[in-house]
């Protein structure tokens, strides 16, 4: 069900000098612009729990910890068309509450305006989740949903 909603759903994206970085509750998703023509050989990438490396022709692009944990072994990159880079890191606490604010500890923060619409977007995603029957793909979100929204989970059905 998340898929189809990323899929209907707008990207909130931060952009970086290198390319640009989002996420969705489970994941966070890192695109690298890199020469064209750039071979998976040139490419070292290493994709730790809370530590994210990438290298490309020997020339560094990014390194450091991680803004929270991930799970190590699902962790993946793939090289596009010889130009893009894309890094898929599965997240360790996938709900609305842990909407990352910068790739790494520190460093690629995104602006608050874009916090803010990260925080909108996980929070719909959440309801669409939690209501398979509705569609969310199209709402805006006002109030209180920041940590996620409102917990309805006491609420009888």
């Amino acid at each position: 069900m998340a898929g189809l909603f990323e899929e209907r759903s707008a990207l909130v994206t931060c952009v970086t000098p290198w390319g640009c970085w989002y996420q969705s509750l489970e994941e966070v998703f890192v695109e690298v612009n890199v020469p064209a023509g750039t071979r998976a050989r040139e490419v070292e990438c290493s994709m730790k729990s809370r530590h994210l490396s990438l290298a490309v022709a020997g020339k560094k692009v990014l390194e450091g910890k991680l803004f929270d944990s991930t799970i190590a072994d699902e962790a993946t990159w793939t090289l596009e068309d010889q130009k893009l880079i894309r890094i898929v890191l599965t997240k360790t606490k996938r709900d609305a509450r842990n909407c990352w604010t910068s790739l790494l500890e520190n460093e690629y923060v995104a602006d608050l305006w874009i916090q803010d619409q990260m925080q909108k977007k996980l929070t719909l995603e959440r309801f669409h989740k939690e209501n398979p029957g509705f569609d969310f793909t199209g709402a805006d979100i006002s109030g209180n949903y920041s940590k996620g929204g409102p917990d309805f989970s006491s609420l009888e059905r």
